[in-house]
């Protein structure tokens, strides 16, 4: 198949799940063409089965706010046409999949036809669909899409309790991740560069936006260093950056904590690490969670969205209501105050992984594509 991915480049989660998705579609020997404003971030090769087409906004003194939703439809038409994919995907209702249905007319109108696919991530549909301004060209592109999927089954439900006008049939496909066999024993001397003396290691991964609840982390990760010897391990950046540092600084933890900003594969970090911390607001599924399972790492998160069909309670880290920071730190602390425990848990992390490995995931996707081109055939 040829197919066209379209997606944010950006660090956030349906940027790195398309990416990923499109260069294993690839390693099966599928065409598959990238089309964004910039090269996706874990875009870290092209190959003869992989492509990036840049979507190029002029700047108009005519427009405040470029019109990126009509040049990306142009684009997809241009690609579609001289590329003849055979269908797109693209992640992110808005405005993805709104530009792909005005591209699939256009290709109509000169004897082209061609299905696409909407993968819903999380925010398109909890937060910013939320807005009543985007409410009808949300539904409407949703259902006019040849195929929908979402990475949950509770993103799916979202989808139907705030838009009543979607009557699409939802396929849930959850996120992925590649399991990494590395060896484990080579990052000890990198450990000793975060943890000096033996301290266990804590970590947080995020775009440090509010609903990610940053200020929670640090004061379960302060709770944590007053019963055991710890450090805090912070990657990412955003908006609650400033009021992170302050609360440090008020906490008088700073001196505990390493920020070390935004890293495109944070696979190595995490391998040194003792546990993760995720105590959103909300999360659609829980990709970081996820990453740090699969470096053996347990999670402390909350039981909010999509995150009980990542972290299996007891077993994987455990779940709490959202802002339960006592409870979190307490849970955190069961784990990290007995060797033989945490070696449990990190094993049981792994485990509870290899149900997202890629190779489970990735012919869920093809069965979709597959299902859109007979049935567009027809």
């Amino acid at each position: 198949m040829k197919i066209g991915i379209v997606c944010y480049p950006t660090f956030g989660g349906s940027g790195v799940v398309a990416t990923e998705l499109g260069k294993a579609l690839a390693e099966k020997g599928h065409q598959i063409h990238f089309i964004s404003y910039s090269p996706p971030v874990r875009l870290d090769f092209l190959s003869g089965n992989l492509f990036y087409h840049e979507v190029s906004v002029s700047d108009y003194p005519l427009f405040e706010y470029q019109p990126y939703e009509l040049v990306l439809s142009s684009k997809l038409v241009d690609v579609v046409k001289y590329e003849k994919l055979d269908l797109l995907h693209v992640h992110y209702a808005i405005p993805h999949a709104s530009a792909a249905f005005m591209a699939k007319q256009i290709l109509a109108s000169q004897g082209i036809n061609i299905p696409f696919i909407t993968t819903l991530h999380g925010t398109d549909i909890t937060l910013v669909g939320k807005d009543p301004s985007f409410e009808p060209v949300i539904t409407f592109a949703i259902n006019q899409s040849d195929a929908v999927t979402a990475v949950s089954e509770s993103l799916k439900q979202d989808t139907y309790k705030n838009f009543s006008g979607v009557k699409k049939e939802i396929h849930v496909i959850p996120n992925f991740i590649y399991l990494n066999d590395a060896n484990f024993e080579s990052t000890k001397c990198q450990r000793k560069t975060f943890a000096p003396n033996g301290e266990k290691l804590l970590i947080h991964v995020s775009n440090f936006r509010k609903v990610k609840r940053v200020e929670d982390v640090l004061r379960i990760f302060d709770k944590v260093r007053k019963k055991i010897p710890s450090k805090l391990i912070l990657i990412g950046d955003g908006p609650e950056k400033g009021n992170i540092e302050k609360l440090c600084r008020e906490l008088d933890t700073c001196s505990d904590i390493k920020s070390l900003g935004k890293i495109v594969n944070p696979e190595q970090i995490l391998s040194v690490a003792d546990l993760f911390l995720l105590p959103s607001e909300t999360e659609s599924f829980g990709l970081a969670a996820l990453e740090a399972m699969a470096m053996r790492v347990p999670v402390i998160s909350s039981n909010s969205g999509g995150l009980p069909e990542v972290n299996k309670n007891g077993y994987s880290g455990y779940l709490s209501n959202v802002g339960d920071v006592e409870e979190m730190a307490n849970n955190a602390i069961s784990i990290l105050q007995d060797e033989f425990v945490l070696n449990k848990f990190k094993a049981n992390a792994y485990e509870q992984a290899t149900k997202f490995h890629i190779d489970k995931i990735l012919p869920m996707y093809i069965k979709v594509y597959n299902e859109v081109l007979d049935n567009f055939k027809k």
